[in-house]
């Protein structure tokens, strides 16, 4: 079971996640990406940054 890279927190995952996905840590909330699916490893997902248009 792959653990949250930021709280060490067990995640549980279902045996359909795929690569890119987005799923929040039940401990502390972060949000995190899926990187890989054989085995499960994840990443702290990155910040999207503000669009002003520019």
């Amino acid at each position: 079971m792959p653990e949250c890279p930021v709280c060490s927190a067990p995640i549980e995952l279902d045996s359909d996640t795929v690569e890119g996905e987005l799923i929040e840590c039940p401990d502390c909330g972060t949000e995190l990406e899926v990187t890989g699916v054989d085995p499960f490893t994840l990443a702290e997902a990155p910040q999207e940054e503000e669009d002003w248009g520019q």
